[in-house]
């Protein structure tokens, strides 16, 4: 799909004029219930947290995970590089937090802190975990998929556990103003 304020790019139904298709297209695709996460990376040496929203459960057996990053991310260098990621699951409270991780982060090795918010590394891989996520799961990287503009990582997960409480609300796509997708 084009970047969000790029051509329109077909196929496109018989008839249909192609800027209002896209505009009609996008709607519809923002209507998919989404999550928005903090992917955790690790690779070369630099850790970076990168707020997603293409993330999913792709299988069962064995437990795979799917996170889709643009190829020119610095997550993508990273999860490339090390064939490791973590999804932090993030309090739709802390809705905030998404909008510090759209860029590559500061990292402050003394304080222990990723653009100011306080992390870990994973117990099993080492990639970053926010202190403050309501839960995670950590993953190796099981296969890479391209998918034109970005790849798919289908992550094997290889840890997960709760910081906080099961039951607490996660934050999603419509709480937010943010329009991401299609």
């Amino acid at each position: 799909m084009p970047a969000h304020g790029s051509e329109p790019v077909g196929p496109f139904p018989p008839e249909a004029d192609p800027v209002e298709y896209d505009k009609l297209r996008r709607r519809v695709l923002w209507k998919f219930p989404s999550g928005l996460y903090v992917i955790g990376s690790r690779g070369n040496d630099r850790r970076n947290l990168m707020t997603a929203n293409w993330v999913t459960q792709v299988s069962f057996e064995p437990k795979l995970v799917g996170v889709s990053v643009e190829k020119d991310a610095l997550t993508h260098e990273l999860i490339t590089a090390d064939g490791i990621f973590t999804v932090n699951v993030i309090d739709r409270e802390d809705r905030a937090i998404i909008r510090k991780f759209t860029k590559p982060v500061e990292e402050d090795h003394e304080a222990a802190t990723l653009n100011g918010f306080a992390f870990r590394d994973a117990p099993v891989t080492g990639a970053p975990l926010l202190e403050q996520a309501v839960a995670y799961v950590d993953c190796r990287v099981h296969q890479a998929v391209d998918v034109g503009g970005s790849t798919l990582f289908l992550g094997e997960v290889v840890d997960a556990d709760f910081q906080k409480a099961e039951e607490t609300d996660v934050l999603r796509m419509e709480d937010t103003r943010m329009n991401y997708g299609g």
